[in-house]
């Protein structure tokens, strides 16, 4: 299963456990709603900090240079469009049974609106925790010394394969040898013409 599709499923879980448990708590403690609202929310946040946390230090671990790094972005914003989404019809479902008060609001809501708020709860903290998580990593790479010293650049730069004969000095006395020799030759072979009056034309 790719990666950003565990991460959406996973924080829509997350989303759709804690607003049931929002739904019964509010049901019981209606005085403190307000209080509860704002729990469960934070909840859903740290949830994506941790986890987009996590997703920063493994990276960079793995890739020590931010160019070789992983695309953490787009896999973050799919996972967040997922877990938006899901979220939100599996609350508009769940708010069928009668036991279950997850929301007063229709499907729509649930997609649109109430999907982009999710999307923004998951995206938002995921993606600050990653900048984060890979910051102090390569803060701790460079304390230690394992931070690479050599560009990625000059890391990555190829280097052009050289024929023999311009690496050895041999070859380049042979090259050379070779034509002093065709001199030579050519000039032994060369016929040398009378030259041309051109008044008595």
């Amino acid at each position: 299963m790719n990666a950003w599709l565990v991460r959406g499923l996973g924080m829509a879980l997350i989303h759709v456990v804690f607003r049931a448990l929002l739904g019964a708590a509010i049901s019981q403690w209606p005085l403190q709603g307000s209080t509860l609202r704002w729990l469960s929310l934070l909840i859903v946040i740290v949830a994506a900090a941790i986890w987009g946390g996590i997703d920063g230090i493994r990276d960079r671990r793995q890739f020590p240079e931010a160019e070789d790094g992983a695309d953490l972005t787009m896999l973050w914003l799919k996972a967040a469009l997922v877990g938006g989404f899901v979220a939100g019809a599996a609350s508009w479902v769940l708010s069928l049974v009668p036991a279950l008060e997850l929301t007063q609001q229709g499907l729509f809501f649930e997609i649109t609106s109430g999907a982009a708020f999710t999307i923004l709860l998951i995206f938002v903290p995921a993606m600050i925790a990653v900048t984060l998580g890979r910051f102090i990593t390569s803060r701790e790479q460079r304390k230690n010394g394992t931070a690479p010293q050599t560009p990625s650049h000059e890391r990555h730069h190829e280097q052009v394969p050289v024929s023999e004969g311009y690496d050895s000095p041999t070859g380049q006395h042979a090259y050379s040898g070779g034509a002093a020799m065709s001199v030579e030759e050519s000039d032994a072979d060369t016929t040398v013409f009378p030259p041309i009056d051109l008044g008595k034309q």
